[in-house]
């Protein structure tokens, strides 16, 4: 069974969802490390299934600087959702940053599918709900927690990231400098073997 149908299924808990109707929806894509899913300041044409691989959402600041938003791991999605929705220039960039493979669906084909299968719009409602809760809670924890407490609670949470996302990329998104997570996993490592 197709990662998707599989995801929807566990979602919704409707066991009835059929590949053959869905899936024709979408297109396979597939990226090479660092390859370009989305430009930043060109039309956003796209939404994302990550079927295998890693993707990461981000713009480019004032001073040259990336700025990580949000990172896809498998059955995860990514878009510019605003800029999806109205056929506008995203305000940020799409890469993957590992050999990626995805479904991607236009936006008149997500229309479609949202309007003949009611389970698909009850899907999408749930994913978005964790989606925003989550970003919320991220915030929080980067506005309240002490840098060091935020990235233990990250790394017992999400240690499938750790392994896989650059320490540069891991380092904006968790709003940190790249010298202060090196300092960050230098002293884990040392009270580790002190302990």
């Amino acid at each position: 069974m197709h990662p998707l149908i599989q995801h929807i299924q566990k979602v919704t808990s409707n066991h009835q969802i059929e590949g053959d109707s869905i899936l024709p929806f979408f297109e396979t894509k597939t990226f090479k490390k660092k390859g370009i899913l989305q430009e930043e300041d060109k039309r956003c044409l796209m939404y994302f299934f990550v079927v295998k691989g890693c993707l990461r959402l981000f713009f480019t600041d004032h001073n040259g600087v990336e700025q990580t938003m949000q990172l896809a791991l498998e059955n995860w999605w990514m878009t510019d959702l605003n800029a999806f929705r109205s056929g506008r220039k995203s305000a940020y960039t799409i890469q993957a940053l590992e050999a990626t493979e995805v479904l991607a669906i236009t936006a008149s084909n997500y229309e479609l599918i949202l309007a003949k299968f009611p389970v698909i719009e009850s899907y999408f409602r749930l994913v978005y709900e964790r989606a925003y809760a989550a970003s919320l809670l991220r915030i929080q924890m980067i506005s309240r927690m002490p840098k060091d407490e935020f990235y233990e609670l990250f790394q017992s949470k999400y240690t499938e990231f750790l392994q896989r996302i650059p320490q540069k990329v891991l380092a904006s998104f968790l709003g940190f400098t790249p010298e202060y997570l090196s300092e960050l996993r230098k002293n884990r490592i040392k009270a580790k073997i002190n302990s």
